[in-house]
């Protein structure tokens, strides 16, 4: 008895058509050996260590392949095993709440007749890849490769998804950093940059695989390399947008920290033209508080108010010079 969330689906096909057998690895198993024309995949969601042996039994799987595939934290990859290859591929998907670009991984055994997915994460559901795929028998007639395609057509779709959203984030930092208002965008772009970060992990390792399935790999029907080639185009596309991203928000980084800087010598100035104002009065009240008696305007019945009077022309003339000059 299998769990259910875990095993996602299997299915067996022949010459492009999905068989009506029941949908457990077993079955699938028995129906590749029993004929040589079909081939099975089985899709996992997150299995444990039990149920990957159990499907490492069934298909013969390289036993550091299945270590890897159950460790949620691979750098996107493709390695040979004999005449099976393992395609390790970083999934994405954005959660606007945050700015948060969330991953998770999706690792795709490939044999002669099997086809084994092994998925950690919320994000990279197959079984909108599977039904689309199973629509078009043409295609799903040329066997495990046309499922690598679909997977990983599936999968650069979500990256070129992400890096949409990403890219009105990052309009938003820009309109912010060079609004007339002041505003502290700094910890936004720095999060964003950890984001951008993250998809340059998932998509730049994917350019040279999709490029070698793309013009022929042992293992990849050759008929199948035309749509490798519009993924590995997709990828490219994806690579240089997210490289894109990152050069615009570093520029509005600096900007940002150019204008910050600006602004607090606005303040340095409007601060220094105050103290200025302020301590001709301060002078004047000092020496003015002295009470000398060879002081004239002590015993002068308008003295005090002669010297208020200079204070305010003193201290209006340098508020109307530092207004002239911008500081104020």
């Amino acid at each position: 008895m299998h769990d259910g969330h875990v095993i996602v689906d299997c299915g067996v096909y022949a010459e492009g058509e999905r068989q009506d057998l029941p949908r457990d690895p077993e079955t699938v198993a028995q129906a590749i050996d029993d004929d040589g024309r079909c081939f099975g995949w089985v899709g996992l969601h997150e299995p444990s260590a039990a149920e990957m042996r159990r499907v490492q039994k069934l298909f013969d799987l390289h036993e550091l392949a299945v270590e890897d595939a159950l460790k949620a934290h691979q750098r996107p990859k493709v390695e040979r095993f004999g005449n099976a290859f393992v395609v390790v591929l970083r999934t994405l998907w954005y959660v606007d709440e945050g700015d948060a670009v969330e991953t998770g991984q999706l690792s795709v055994f490939i044999g002669d007749r099997y086809v084994v997915t092994v998925r950690h994460g919320e994000g990279g559901e197959l079984a909108t890849a599977r039904q689309q795929l199973e629509e078009r028998a043409s295609v799903l007639g040329h066997g495990p490769a046309a499922v690598l395609w679909a997977i990983c057509d599936s999968v650069v779709d979500g990256y070129e998804d992400v890096a949409e959203q990403v890219e009105i984030d990052v309009d938003e930092v820009e309109s912010s950093v060079f609004s007339p208002e002041r505003t502290s965008d700094a910890e936004r772009i720095y999060k964003l940059k950890r984001e951008v970060l993250e998809m340059r992990r998932a998509v730049g390792p994917l350019r040279e695989p999709m490029e070698q399935f793309a013009h022929g790999m042992p293992g990849i029907n050759p008929k199948a390399g035309p749509f490798f080639r519009d993924v590995a185009d997709h990828v490219s596309r994806v690579s240089e947008q997210t490289e894109a991203l990152d050069v615009l928000l570093s520029s509005a980084l600096a900007a940002h920290l150019a204008r910050v800087s600006v602004q607090q010598n606005d303040d340095m100035r409007r601060i220094s033209a105050w103290v200025a104002i302020a301590a001709v009065p301060t002078m004047l009240a000092g020496i003015y508080g002295m009470n000398f008696d060879n002081m004239p305007e002590l015993r002068w019945h308008y003295g005090y108010y002669a010297v208020l009077l200079l204070m305010a022309t003193v201290c209006f003339v340098m508020y109307r010079f530092f207004r002239k000059v911008g500081w104020l």
